[in-house]
């Protein structure tokens, strides 16, 4: 199959078309359902397409958080302010509640309380858990680090303590069918898991022990 390309330089291209492109060709992205508490123990919750997993040892994700009109939003000045931030994984059973979280909510109201989100405690943070959500990421913040113009700086945490659902984990491997992840596309779509390929691994996952020879 040929293609034929359109050039769209990024050389004086404003904020939203770079954002339009970025968001449209960087698909599917894995939703980061964050939590944190602010300095008054309010519970925020909101959700972020711009994440992923960044090192394995310490297990570490990253998370990108851009200003609105040059204000911090309300999640990266918690974790700035108190270190602690929880990713709580976004499926398909939590996505209508998690989209509504998405919206822009005043910094003296929380996304639990005004939408009636059941918590669970924090195991060795302070910040508490989304029970709907079978999965939590429990972080410490390790590092921020402002990037291009300074409209976006990008949050690293270690993952402190995994909180696993035994409906999606059986003591060795999380069962991604059964999570049922869900995935942020370009405008205002999301995508589920869809069909699903199977190709033999063909390098051994970092730590495993080699196969032993006969």
């Amino acid at each position: 199959m040929s293609h034929r390309y359109t050039a769209v330089p990024t050389q004086g291209m404003d904020t939203a078309t770079a954002y339009r492109l970025i968001c449209g060709v960087v698909v599917p992205r894995p939703v980061a359902w964050i939590t944190t508490v602010d300095r008054d123990g309010r519970v925020n919750a909101a959700p972020f397409s711009s994440y992923n997993y960044v090192a394995h040892s310490p297990p570490m994700v990253a998370v990108n958080i851009g200003t609105r009109q040059g204000v911090l939003k309300d999640t990266a000045r918690n974790i700035r302010e108190t270190g602690w931030f929880c990713v709580n994984v976004a499926t398909e059973a939590v996505m209508e509640t998690m989209h509504l979280c998405g919206a822009d909510y005043p910094p003296e109201v929380g996304e639990p309380e005004a939408l009636g989100i059941e918590l669970l405690p924090g195991t060795v943070t302070p910040v508490p858990r989304v029970a709907a959500s079978p999965i939590h990421m429990e972080c410490r913040l390790d590092q921020s680090v402002t990037l291009g113009r300074g409209l976006n700086t990008l949050y690293i945490g270690e993952v402190l303590a995994f909180q696993l659902s035994d409906a999606v984990y059986d003591g060795r491997h999380v069962d991604s069918v059964k999570l049922r992840p869900i995935a942020r596309l370009g405008g205002p779509y999301y995508a589920a898991l869809g069909e699903i390929f199977h190709r033999p691994a063909l390098q051994r996952p970092p730590g495993e022990p080699a196969a032993e020879t006969p």
